[in-house]
């Protein structure tokens, strides 16, 4: 863990992480919002319970860009984002919500599942995943 404070935590891999690795991680959040074990991941559970509605994990390649969402001054890597994936749960009408995105440097993203599908829905693609790993 790189960073955190009430409402995101900043995740950093290494910096040659795949997109492959990164979905992972990505895949290990969701299941870990499921079961509530992020403490198995060493991410305190009582700071996703305590969630207001919101908690975004941003995950990124390296430490350079790390900083961009909370350090005050110029972002260390220019104005843009530059984190390789994205978690995201909760949400202001569904407190429940899961999100799970790839990100690329171009700005486009790849959703790695519907979330606004039924919660079981996401889970039975997540054995899918495992299952071929």
């Amino acid at each position: 863990m790189f960073h955190h404070d009430a409402s995101s935590i900043t995740l950093v891999t290494r910096e040659t992480a795949t997109d492959a690795e990164i979905e992972s991680l990505i895949w290990e959040l969701h299941n870990a919002a499921h079961a509530h074990a992020f403490d198995k991941l060493k991410i305190e559970q009582k700071w996703v319970d305590a969630r207001d509605p919101i908690m975004w994990f941003h995950i990124y390649r390296g430490s350079k860009c790390a900083s961009e969402k909370y350090a005050s001054g110029t972002p260390p890597c220019g104005g843009s984002y530059h984190a390789a994936g994205d978690y995201t749960l909760g949400g202001f009408t569904n407190r429940d919500r899961d999100d799970g995105v790839l990100l690329e440097s171009d700005g486009r993203s790849t959703p790695l599942w519907n979330p606004d599908a039924p919660a079981g829905v996401a889970t039975q693609q997540s054995k899918k995943q495992e299952a071929t790993q």
